[in-house]
């Protein structure tokens, strides 16, 4: 809240006792003059000293009045144009440290504004080096708030968080790094999250990983910033050995790391405009590690929802567990339902099941009937950077909102995950999923080849804000259970 103070609010309380005192000793000191008057009057030298007395008073008052001049305080400045005065409310001023409402800056202290960033340079590995270029910082008016070495064999790999000042350009801040001994310099531009410091980062994705298997990629991702997961298969659903698989301790090749993946195969992961740094490949080995001791696992938590009809269903996370369950589902659905979902021969559709149950490769949801029976899947499987949502619900399923509840629960989870965006590749004529996409309330994008259609959904935080809370739908009662 804002104090404002007006001018009537400074005046003093207007005293009527104030007044006579004030005359009073009016009339004293006019009595006094008068009695002092006469005594001098009517001496020998009376009218001399009346003159000199008055000289006197006149030269007083002068030389006071050039001594309050020359050592008197300063005139108060009048406020700029735009100052804030004291009627701004508290809410538009920008919060130091945090970014400014109005032009997203960060402000610091001293209500500059300054922006965020996070570097890399390589410099040689002496004594001095990060000394100079910290006095380069100071030179730029740069601070420093958090600093990661990466030692090489040929010189140290310095990682700053930076806070520059908002006008400072991205060349001048690499120009005064490179005077300063720096080479190979890269910068970016960082936000809030970044402010979070390494040990308190990796704990937090070790944690995730800890509680669920699909957790190890997204994972990797943050660790490491701006790359692609590929989770190579040693053996791909078409039967044939890929000879992908790397060695339990890992290889690093510059700008790629290859994972011994504890489910079989490897894990590459390629960031292209930047090498990775022992220290980075020995973070991303540690995170493997632990999954691999730690073992298969997923939440085993689950909705039970009430269709429109009476029947109740219960929506949970799916593993290689509901291997059988899945296969037999597929014995039950027609060939037209699995040729829409698996885009290709029928009989290769039970192939794919053991590579998409597979925390490793995305998330399943699965759809259960009252009596236990698997009646549909829900799959987001990590493509990338991108990320691929697919649809089977068993044929006497179908046409009951069980499709929508579960896309709209995949999009939940992408938007967890921090996903940009979702796809799904149909065939043009599977006009149930298309109306299934557009139930979603996203921007979409249309891609048609050879009867091929790929809808893709656009997770801006916009749009996002305004689903529902996935499980949401509005189609079902929903209830909260643990397995």
């Amino acid at each position: 809240m804002t104090n404002v103070t007006s001018a009537k609010s400074v005046r003093r309380p207007h005293h009527w006792r104030r007044d006579l005192v004030e005359l009073a000793a009016l009339f004293t000191a006019v009595a006094v003059a008068d009695s002092v008057a006469n005594m001098i009057a009517h001496g020998p030298d009376g009218a001399f000293l009346l003159f000199a007395s008055a000289l006197t008073l006149i030269a007083t008052a002068a030389f006071h009045t050039w001594w309050a001049r020359r050592h008197g305080h300063a005139p108060p400045v009048s406020a700029p144009a735009g100052a804030v005065t004291g009627a701004t409310t508290a809410a538009a001023l920008p919060v130091p440290g945090l970014p400014d409402p109005r032009t997203g800056a960060v402000v610091s202290p001293d209500r500059t504004e300054t922006a965020l960033w996070r570097m890399r340079t390589t410099v040689r590995d002496e004594p001095g080096s990060l000394a100079a270029l910290c006095t380069a910082f100071a030179t730029l008016h740069v601070d420093i708030l958090t600093l990661q070495t990466h030692p090489l064999a040929e010189g140290t790999v310095d990682e700053f968080l930076l806070r520059a000042p908002a006008a400072l350009q991205p060349k001048d801040l690499i120009g005064g790094v490179a005077a300063a001994g720096g080479s190979g310099t890269w910068i970016e531009r960082a936000d809030a999250h970044d402010l979070v410091d390494t040990p308190t980062r990796v704990l937090g994705l070790a944690t995730r990983t800890a509680l669920d298997g699909a957790e190890l990629p997204l994972a990797l991702r943050q660790l490491l910033g701006r790359c692609t997961i590929h989770s190579r298969p040693a053996v791909p659903v078409t039967g044939r050995a890929t000879g992908e698989s790397a060695p339990v301790e890992g290889v690093l090749d510059g700008t790629e790391m290859r994972l011994h993946d504890p489910n079989g195969g490897s894990i590459t992961v390629e960031r292209p405009y930047l090498p990775f740094t022992p220290t980075e490949f020995a973070r991303a080995r540690a995170l493997v590690e632990l999954d691999a001791r730690l073992g298969p696992r997923i939440p085993r938590s689950q909705d039970v929802l009430t269709l429109p009809e009476g029947e109740e269903i219960t929506v949970r996370r799916a593993d290689h567990d509901d291997l059988d369950a899945a296969l037999a589902m597929h014995g039950r659905c027609s060939d037209r339902t699995l040729s829409q979902r698996y885009h290709g021969p029928v009989g290769d559709a039970d192939r794919y099941l053991q590579h998409l149950l597979s925390p490793r490769f995305g998330r399943t949801l699965a759809v259960e009937s009252a009596s236990g029976r698997l009646v549909a899947l829900g799959h987001l499987l990590w493509d990338g950077d991108e990320t691929e949502v697919a649809l089977l619900v068993e044929d006497a399923w179908q046409r009951r909102g069980i499709g929508s509840e579960l896309l709209g629960r995949l999009v939940g989870l992408a938007v967890e995950a921090h996903c940009t965006s979702v796809y799904a590749v149909t065939q043009a004529s599977n006009t149930a999923m298309v109306a299934t996409m557009r139930d979603l309330g996203l921007p979409l994008d249309y891609q048609i080849e050879e009867g091929t259609l790929v809808i893709t959904a656009r997770l801006d935080p916009a749009s996002v804000s305004m689903l529902p809370p996935y499980g949401d739908s509005g189609l079902f009662d929903h209830e909260q259970a643990d397995r």
